[in-house]
């Protein structure tokens, strides 16, 4: 049994992510889907099974914030964003979520019996985000057991990240902030602050995506 596992495509399908998809028994999505469009997509090629980002706005209102099911012998959870993860994920073999863009496998062990939980996040495979590699990844179940397979994808030369100045981003960022505050676009932002207009970009959305956050949350955020 072969299952790709995305997040955040942020609607964009690669043609990689489609050549992987051909033979599928399911698919799964981690969020942050951002239409439709991407799940029909899916669908052509194997059922599908998605949860509700933080982006996925009211075309999502259809889709659940977690699942709980079973696959291949696998008890699997999946959310979007780890902080709503349940406290304790001993009765689970996978579980699933996405949102910071950076790939992760973290073993846990569990003191009242001897089973191990995969906690897993696949990355994303839509826009490049900075410096962040465009992964997702491919669970294998089958007679002698399962296995989870990074797979990253090489980005494009246009799809370099912007550079960044780690000694001034901070000040762009609090710029943007107060700009996009004010209900300015981006490519007047970076206009008026000679600003690269992808940086802008970036930082308005996790600014507008996470209300609250501060300078220093973007820029963790940004792994910076």
């Amino acid at each position: 049994m072969k299952i790709p596992i995305l997040s955040d495509t942020h609607d964009l399908l690669r043609p990689e992510v489609l050549s992987l998809l051909p033979g599928c028994e399911w698919i799964l999505h981690g969020g942050d889907i951002s239409s439709q469009r991407i799940l029909n997509q899916l669908a052509q090629h194997a059922p599908v099974k998605a949860v509700r980002g933080n982006n996925d706005k009211e075309w999502a209102e259809g889709l659940p914030l977690f699942l709980d099911f079973e696959l291949g012998g696998l008890r699997i959870y999946m959310t979007h964003k780890k902080k709503d993860l349940p406290k304790d994920v001993s009765p689970y073999d996978l579980v699933i979520f996405g949102h910071s863009h950076q790939y992760g496998e973290t073993w846990l062990a569990h003191a009242q019996n001897s089973k191990r939980t995969l906690l897993l996040n696949p990355g994303s495979c839509g826009p490049r985000r900075f410096h962040q590699p465009i992964t997702l990844a491919l669970l294998t179940i089958d007679e002698n057991g399962w296995q989870i397979q990074r797979i990253e994808i090489p980005h494009a030369p246009k799809e370099t990240a912007p550079k960044i100045d780690p000694g001034n981003i901070k000040k762009q960022i609090e710029i943007v902030m107060k700009e996009t505050q004010k209900g300015n676009g981006i490519t007047l932002i970076a206009e008026k602050y000679g600003m690269d207009k992808a940086l802008v970009e970036q930082i308005a959305r996790l600014y507008v995506t996470h209300p609250g956050v501060t300078a220093d949350g973007i820029m963790t955020k940004m792994g910076i």
